[in-house]
């Protein structure tokens, strides 16, 4: 029997729409979400262009990304505790300075030590940028079908920047992530300066929405951060790892673009399968297959299983990051944990990248890279299946919608 398991079906009764739900506000919030993550998307190019641009060694790279990554966490999370008392259109003008001011300073310091906290900065900027991004999508009526659009979006940014980003000097990266920033300000008051509350039809609607304990959301947040734990060593070093292996430059310069497309099929299957079979099964064995992707390359990397590898990663990472947001909207109708999903994916990716830095500055290799990769999937796998056999037990209703 078909089983409606929506991530909006716990809301759609419930709450009228607002304007967040304009497509001014959704437009401008989606941009900001792409200009937020560029860095996260585009980093094996990045992570190339420092080693070869600026000569960075390959454990510098990693602590490079990482304080990147993990500044775009610390901004998502200090955004997080004001987003809901503070005009949003005032955190993105001063986000927007910190970018503006730290990528300009990038252009004129180039030594690792400058760099690093410079990188920082840069990423505690997008962090509170893209924070209010996502709290504006998560504002919307069905915010599960406005993250579905953003991660559709992604999949075409980063196949851009995967193209476009190679082509361009270690300076001319940073003024084009100036320039992003800059195009959305004229359209700022698109986005709404503070939250609406939402309220409920009657108390008949307001019923049939399960109570969902607190532990729950943080366990999928949890379970982002030790999967952008994954993602984010995988994706800063496979382009490095590939070139250390032999492969040509052109051929994983072609995969990283094309690959990138792979993740509207991911996007669209996901959203298919979810339909039929819910969130937490199908999240469950993406992630395992994710684990086995990724650790396959620990026993040595060739042309056949790094397309493979490619190919089925960008995939499964957006076929992941449906489901997780999904899954956010779905147990947090009040909204308020939709800004702590950046900082838990950046978190993840200030730790991922910085502990395949140490392994690779142990001089144990890629391989062990790779598997600590896996194991990290397999971490965030095991707090679902937690979750998922929790909420059997205690909200049946709200297991059959995750």
């Amino acid at each position: 029997m078909r089983r409606s398991s929506t991530p909006d079906n716990l809301t759609r009764a419930a709450f009228h729409p607002t304007e967040f739900d304009g497509w001014r506000s959704v437009s401008l919030a989606l941009y900001m979400t792409l200009v937020g993550y560029a860095v996260l998307v585009g980093v094996p190019v990045i992570s190339t262009a420092w080693v070869e641009l600026l000569g960075f060694t390959e454990e510098q790279v990693g602590r490079v990304a990482g304080a990147d990554l993990g500044g775009l966490s610390l901004g998502a999370v200090i955004t997080s505790l004001f987003v809901a008392r503070i005009n949003r259109r005032r955190l993105v003008l001063v986000s927007v300075a910190i970018v503006v001011l730290s990528n300009g300073l990038c252009t004129v310091f180039t030594d690792y030590e400058t760099v690093l906290w410079l990188r920082v900065g840069a990423g505690f900027g997008s962090g509170i940028y893209t924070a209010v991004a996502v709290a504006t999508l998560g504002g919307t009526s069905k915010p599960a079908r406005a993250y579905n659009l953003m991660l559709f979006a992604f999949a075409f940014s980063q196949a851009l920047e995967m193209q476009v980003l190679p082509m361009l000097s270690m300076n001319g990266i940073y003024l084009a992530f100036i320039g992003c920033y800059l195009i959305g300000l004229p359209f700022l008051r698109w986005i709404p300066a503070h939250p609406i509350e939402k309220v409920a039809v009657d108390s008949t609607d307001q019923a049939e929405v399960p109570h969902v304990p607190a532990y729950i959301p943080w366990l999928v947040l949890a379970a982002i951060f030790f999967t952008y734990i994954n993602i984010g060593s995988y994706w800063t070093y496979i382009e490095l790892a590939s070139l250390k292996a032999g492969i040509d430059a052109e051929y994983v310069g072609r995969l990283l673009v094309w690959t990138s497309f792979f993740s509207l099929i991911g996007c669209a299957v996901a959203t298919v399968i979810s339909n039929r079979f819910g969130l937490a099964r199908p999240l469950l064995i993406a992630l395992f297959t994710m684990a086995a992707i990724v650790g396959m390359l620990s026993v040595g990397i060739n042309d056949v299983n790094i397309l493979v590898s490619m190919f089925s990663f960008n995939l499964l990472w957006i076929f992941v990051d449906v489901y997780q947001m999904a899954t956010v909207a779905n147990v947090d109708r009040s909204g308020a944990f939709a800004s702590l999903m950046p900082g838990a994916q950046g978190l993840g990716q200030i730790v991922g990248p910085n502990l395949a830095a140490t392994i690779l500055g142990a001089g144990m290799g890629y391989s062990k890279v790779f598997i600590m990769c896996a194991l990290a999937a397999l971490a965030g796998m095991s707090i679902y299946g937690a979750m998922y056999l929790r909420l059997r037990k205690t909200i049946p209703s709200l297991a059959k919608a995750t």
